[in-house]
């Protein structure tokens, strides 16, 4: 073995889960017939007849948004939802309908919290006693526990109120759900423990309640389920088309026999970029970030699981120079890496210079890479240079991951310095990245969850 092997520090990461098994979604395969496409647009138009004539700020009206929204279909209205919620949120600085109505009052905050608008946590103190707890009787109403606990989840810092509304659902909810009788309710219960509403990938979440909302007796609308359903496997179908077209992409590149050494990991990849973007008009953005990110896998595994330091000054070295004539540089086989990012990169250089950055703290890569011979881990060094525990130093860093969501939610309040749309796509990558490693590294170790998951979204269609 020559001395450049011999200190290499290999990862031994798991096959691809999924191969080219994308490749046999065709254009046939996904194709929407014409009589798919007309009563989807009939569908929507109906249900879009029902937002605008619901009254404004009625229970009925923050029922249906709410619905449409975890529906996975409000991107077909936002222009209608948005005009309702500025009036619900112009009728809350006034006496709204069902005040003390805990279910309605913490739907109401979550949804205006949702869409920018200010509105204060006070409206949670009539719900609490003199020395600020809330009230026990509150314990036997479950549904408006669960609306209590996902709006808790849209505080910012210094909302007290808010933490003891957290930590009031959670223990009560937590406690409740083994005898809840309604398997409806306790599914959502469950659900809402395991990753709230604020933390939920769109299309997750859409494939979840579809289900959901089904099966809440003579509590669904027909018409909204069928147009949820049907929408949600013509989104499946684009997104299979795009799979098909980017597996075809990566399997003319052969990386997974150049490169044996890096996660073969496209179509994680893509179920990453769905997450941050799934309506149709973003196709373009799917396919270019797609190759991005396996291109960015590919080189995290070349500098974290293969290549020694003789071979990383040259490589970053021509990753800062970003000219072709660097090529020649570079070790065999780091070449066709650098080739391909050159190549996705001069396709959408106006795109890519506009990206947008955001960095999630991740401790189950640290620890994975650390047992390879790394680096010390963030863990490790904060443990290190303030003498804490290893538990301590968790303690630490998740209080750092719960601040960093408040203020996500402070940003997202208005007036805001960009749009909601560029935040939206900043709050799905933080929520792509709670669900990829909230029990260690989804993403590497993609045979479990992760499979799951991207079998709901892009494989099993829902049954009408």
């Amino acid at each position: 073995m020559s001395e450049a092997k011999s200190s290499r520090h290999l990862a031994n990461y798991h096959p691809t889960v999924w191969g080219y098994h994308f490749l046999s979604y065709n254009s046939q395969f996904t194709e929407i017939s014409t009589q798919e496409k007309h009563e989807l647009e009939e569908l929507k138009e109906k249900v879009r007849k029902m937002l605008v004539e619901t009254p404004e700020n009625s229970t009925q009206k923050l029922v249906l948004i709410d619905t449409i929204q975890r529906l996975g279909v409000a991107y077909h209205f936002d222009n209608e939802i948005e005009t309702s919620m500025q009036n619900i949120f112009d009728a809350s600085q006034l006496q709204s309908e069902n005040q003390d109505n805990l279910y309605i009052v913490a739907l109401r905050f979550r949804l205006l919290r949702q869409h920018g608008h200010d509105i204060s946590s006070d409206v949670f103190k009539q719900f609490t006693d003199q020395d600020g707890k809330f009230k026990e009787i509150l314990t036997n109403d479950v549904q408006g526990l669960l609306s209590l606990y996902e709006a808790a989840h849209l505080r910012v810092r210094g909302e007290e109120i808010l933490e003891e509304a957290l930590t009031f659902t959670t223990m009560h909810l937590e406690f409740m759900v083994p005898n809840l009788s309604n398997n409806s309710l306790k599914f959502q219960v469950t659900e809402a423990l395991k990753q709230p509403i604020r933390k939920t990938l769109p299309r997750l979440g859409a494939r979840k309640y579809i289900f959901i909302y089904e099966n809440i007796t003579n509590a669904h609308t027909d018409l909204l389920l069928k147009f949820a359903k049907l929408d949600f496997n013509a989104l499946q179908k684009l997104h299979q088309a795009e799979l098909s077209e980017l597996t075809r992409w990566w399997k003319d590149l052969d990386f997974a026999n150049k490169l044996p050494y890096a996660r073969d990991r496209l179509v994680e990849c893509y179920f990453w970029i769905i997450g941050m973007y799934f309506e149709p008009k973003y196709s373009r953005a799917r396919k270019m970030l797609t190759k991005v990110i396996k291109m960015t896998s590919i080189i995290d595994d070349t500098y974290d699981a293969y290549a020694t330091f003789d071979e990383l000054v040259p490589f970053t070295d021509a990753i800062q120079r970003w000219d072709i004539s660097a090529l020649d540089s570079l070790p065999p086989y780091m070449r066709p890496a650098y080739q391909a990012l050159l190549d996705i990169y001069n396709e959408n250089e106006e795109v890519l210079a506009k990206r947008c950055k955001s960095d999630r703290v991740n401790y189950a890569k640290n620890e994975d890479e650390q047992q390879r011979g790394h680096v010390a881990s963030i863990i490790e060094s904060y443990m290190k240079e303030s003498g804490a525990s290893k538990q301590e130093a968790y303690i630490e860093f998740q209080k750092e991951v719960t601040n960093a969501w408040k203020d996500i939610n402070r940003e997202f309040l208005h007036p805001t310095e960009v749009p909601m749309f560029v935040l939206e796509r900043v709050l799905n990558l933080a929520r792509v990245i709670d669900t990829l490693y909230q029990e260690k590294d989804g993403y590497t170790n993609s045979k479990g969850k992760l499979k799951d998951m991207i079998n709901l979204l892009f494989v099993e269609s829902v049954k009408i």
